[in-house]
Formats: structure tokens, C-alpha cells, sequence
């Protein structure tokens, strides 16, 4: 059987072969190395790799970061004769297109997660740090990591972003982000307990308090958790509460811009935005937020009282990103060279997410998992065209199509010049997703998993954890307490 290192970087080939969806992993067995011969492309150049068996120094590869970019970086590099190390803040990859998952309480964590370790478990020249970067320096050609440096020859920076407040870094603990575990957990934690809250309260006397979950940004991410309320208040907790209705909860989407979904073309982003109002979403556009309360959200003079408030607005580059020394853009973004390398440094890459580089048509190549995919891979070929003394090749990023989920049967696709809505795009979206995560375990869970929802529109991941108060909740009660006076009174 084929090793893990090989199985998962031959995605796009298993991809056309539809028969062989998802139903191998391999085994761990080391992967074949290309036999090439190891020839240095600076003159003077220090190799700090060590030695191999026949005397010939080894190159040493840094890769900051085992997101899809790093971690297919490095799968691919491990067919050559190189030393990798691969440096994470987690000990595990999270398939982040399924985080929303999570965070709506339709699957556990351990289901879009894996272990670092195990997915590199047959490569054995890959080497997995647990640690965070802090500084490097360039001409050294060091990675500083706490208490330790790190010499490269190589050395890929796949950071990734994180949430964007636009200057408002107090809004965050009152609205959070969707980008890591904790982020999905803890949103969980907030929706879940909201609805515990609005019970208990009911059930004591004090009335039903009007629950108002407000997403900010009508990204695929804001799209994604809006749909997916929606359909948790409106079908999921049917005949599950005593005292209160869930149907009574608003899911309010709130986009600054004249559409949500920006990136798509116009006819998609009206086909999502009938389809979230068909789910009982409230969608509002050319809306701007200018501030966020513990119980509120501000947009110029007009207050909505939210229980839940959750960021999809934006995000912002990794910082590690101004400490390469190369110009960035607004987002923080490294502005890098067609090869993906960093000007006046050929041997520093940045792929993914902390990368700006636009395609042949001039258009920026956007922040998706399959753009972080490609270049991580022609990375790596480019690193092993080096090796064997070869030219470099630019990136040329392949659109292979866009999806984006609105609930229940409900989504939209790009694939070119093909547009698709509803139910069949939802299907795409489906299988497209468990086809890439990894491991077979992991994929027939969530295939599990989809199928009950879809037939019984459970969530099979309800667990509150951690903290039972919401920031909101005081306020509140404060406010219907407020409006049942205002009421007796007149």
C-alpha cells in the first residue's frame, strides 16, 4: 500500500479517479525518495543538514506552520533528500473549511482534526516541533524560537491569518472569531448556553428573553454559521424546550458591502441570499458595524440587542509576516515574488494565507485551502528543482471552482463559467469536503454524521464546557426587565 506521505500528496490524481474516493489511507511505510544529486545554488553557502551516508551534505528545510500550504509543503519535500523540520503552535492540523461544523455543535473537534505527528508518521525525514516563532534572522538564515535557534537552507513561512477587527481589538472577547478549535468551541459554548440561559429563566417566571444571534460578514464563513443557526432554532431544537421557543430566536446576518459573498459572481450571491432568507435568516447589506457591546451591536445610531454576537468580517496576516523584512500589504500580507520567494531572499518562501500575489489575469490569488495546496507543492518543486541545479518555475495558480454551504440542501458553486444553486452545489460541497479530510476513520464518521443530520436535523455534538455565563446575558435581563416595567407602566 502506499505511504501516508504519498497518499496525501496525490490528491488531485485520486481526485479524477472518483472510484478510489476516500476509501484508502495506506499504510506508514517511508516514502521513495527521488534520487537526485544535491547541488548548492549560492556560492559560499553554509549547509547546516548534516551529512548523508555517502559524505554529501543534506539540506536543512524550516517549514513555520502545518496548515494545508506547510503541511503539503512538507509531504511533498519528503520525496527528496532533505531534512524537514516542522514547526506548529498545535500539535495537530485543522481542516478549517469544517470549523463552522464544530462550532454549530454538527461534529466534534477530533473529526476535522488530526494529530501532526500521524500524518507525517511514514516520512521519516520530517521532524515535528511543537513551538511558536518568534523572530528570524535573515542573513544568519536562523529561526528564532523560544530559549532556541533554528539554521535553515530553506525556509517556508505558511503562518496562516487570524481575525481582523479593524482596529477594534476590544470587540473580539465580545464577539469571536472563526479561525482555530478553541474559536469553534468556544462559539459552541456561547450558542448552546444561550438557549439554557433563555430556558431557566422562563422556567422561573421571568418570561422569554428575545435571543438575537448577530454574525458580522457575509463571507462564506458568515454565510455558513447563519444557515446553520437558522436551521439549529428552527429544527434541531424542536419539542427539546419546555419553556421557551426556539423558533422565536432571529439569526441575523449583517454585511457591509452592496452583496454577501463578494467573491462570487452577482447571480450566486442572489441565489445564496434567497436561499439564507428561505432559512429564516435576516440579511442585511451595505450595513456597517461601528461598535460591538457585551449585549449589543452598533450600526451608527441604530442599536441591535444580540445574546450572541460572532465575527466573520475579516482577517489579518500572521505578524510573522512584517518580521520577514519584506513589504506587505493593508492585511499584512507578504508581497513575494512569482516563484512565492521573498525579494533579496531566494531561499524564504511564504505560501497560503501570508502570501499577496496576484495571477495571470492580475487578480490576487485568494486565501482558500486549494490556492494554500498548490503552492505549498510548487514550493517544494521548486526547492528540488534547486537541488538539481534546474530553473525555477513561477506559480500559476488552477481555479478549479468555488464552493460555498447555506444549510440543509442548500449551497452555491462556481466552476467556471458554470453556476450551480441548491441542492446539487450542496452535494458538490459535500463530498468535495470528505474527500479531502484526512484519514478514512475521520471521513466516514462525518459521512455518519451528514447523513443522520440530514434525515433527523440532530446535532450530535451538544456539549457546553468551560464557563456557563455569556457576556451578554446580564444586560440582558436588565433590558426585558426594563421593557416589562415600560409595559405595566403604560
Amino acid at each position: 500500500m502506499q505511504s501516508v506521505c504519498s497518499h496525501l500528496t496525490g490528491h488531485v490524481t485520486r481526485l479524477r479517479k472518483a472510484a478510489r474516493l476516500w476509501l484508502f489511507t495506506g499504510a506508514t511505510r517511508q516514502p521513495r525518495q527521488e534520487s537526485i544529486k544535491v547541488m548548492h545554488t549560492q556560492p559560499g553557502r553554509v549547509v547546516r543538514g548534516g551529512k548523508a551516508m555517502n559524505g554529501k551534505s543534506i539540506p536543512q528545510v524550516v517549514i513555520i506552520g502545518a496548515g494545508f500550504g506547510g503541511l503539503n509543503a512538507a509531504l511533498r519535500l519528503a520525496r527528496y533528500p532533505v531534512r524537514i523540520t516542522l514547526i506548529d503552535r498545535k500539535n495537530h492540523h485543522t481542516f478549517q473549511p469544517l470549523l463552522y461544523q464544530v462550532a454549530t455543535a454538527g461534529l466534534s473537534p477530533g473529526e476535522i482534526a488530526a494529530p501532526i505527528r500521524w500524518i507525517v508518521r511514514g516520512c521519516r525525514n520530517i521532524e515535528v516541533l511543537l513551538g511558536e516563532v518568534q523572530d528570524f534572522d535573515l542573513d544568519r538564515r536562523v529561526v528564532k524560537l523560544s530559549g532556541r535557534e533554528l539554521a535553515y537552507d530553506y525556509l517556508i513561512v505558511a503562518a496562516g491569518a487570524s481575525h481582523a477587527y479593524f482596529g477594534h481589538d476590544e470587540w473580539e472577547p465580545l464577539a469571536p472569531g472563526l479561525k482555530t478549535i478553541e474559536d469553534a468551541l468556544e462559539i459552541r459554548r456561547r450558542v448552546l448556553l444561550a438557549f439554557e440561559l433563555a430556558e431557566r429563566q422562563a422556567a422561573s417566571g421571568g418570561g422569554q428573553v428575545q435571543l438575537n444571534f448577530v454574525i458580522v460578514g457575509g463571507g462564506p464563513t458568515g454565510v455558513e454559521l447563519a444557515g446553520t443557526l437558522s436551521e439549529i432554532a428552527r429544527r434541531a431544537f424542536t419539542d427539546e424546550f419546555n419553556s421557551i421557543d426556539p423558533k422565536r430566536t432571529r439569526i441575523i446576518l449583517l454585511e457591509g458591502g452592496p452583496r454577501i459573498l463578494p467573491a462570487y459572481p452577482e447571480d450566486l450571491s442572489r441565489s445564496a441570499e434567497n436561499q439564507l432568507r428561505g432559512l429564516g435568516v435576516e440579511v442585511h447589506t451595505s450595513t456597517m458595524v461601528t461598535g460591538v457591546e457585551p449585549a449589543a451591536v452598533r450600526m451608527g445610531e441604530t442599536r441591535l440587542p444580540a445574546a450572541v454576537t460572532l465575527w466573520a468580517a475579516g482577517v489579518a496576516a500572521s505578524p510573522l509576516g512584517e518580521k520577514l523584512g519584506a513589504s506587505v500589504d493593508r492585511a499584512g500580507r507578504v508581497l513575494v515574488n512569482p516563484d512565492l520567494s521573498i525579494p533579496g531572499h531566494p531561499d524564504v518562501f511564504v505560501v497560503g494565507d501570508l502570501a499577496a500575489l496576484k495571477d495571470e489575469t492580475g487578480q490576487m490569488v485568494p486565501g482558500v485551502a486549494p490556492a494554500a495546496i498548490q503552492q505549498g507543492k510548487a514550493t517544494a518543486q521548486n526547492i528540488a528543482r534547486d537541488l538539481q541545479g534546474k530553473p525555477r518555475q513561477n506559480f500559476h495558480y488552477v481555479n478549479k471552482g468555488s464552493l460555498a454551504t447555506i444549510g440543509r440542501a442548500a449551497a452555491i458553486a462556481q466552476f467556471g463559467r458554470i453556476h450551480i444553486s441548491g441542492f446539487v452545489a450542496w452535494l458538490s460541497w459535500l463530498f468535495v469536503h470528505i474527500f479531502f479530510l484526512i484519514g478514512f476513520r475521520n471521513r466516514l464518521i462525518v459521512l455518519i454524521q451528514w447523513a443522520w443530520s440530514y434525515f433527523t436535523y440532530e446535532r450530535g455534538a451538544r456539549l457546553i464546557t468551560g464557563d456557563q455565563t455569556l457576556p451578554s446575558w446580564t444586560e440582558l435581563q436588565h433590558e426585558e426587565n426594563g421593557s416589562d416595567k415600560n409595559k405595566m407602566t403604560a
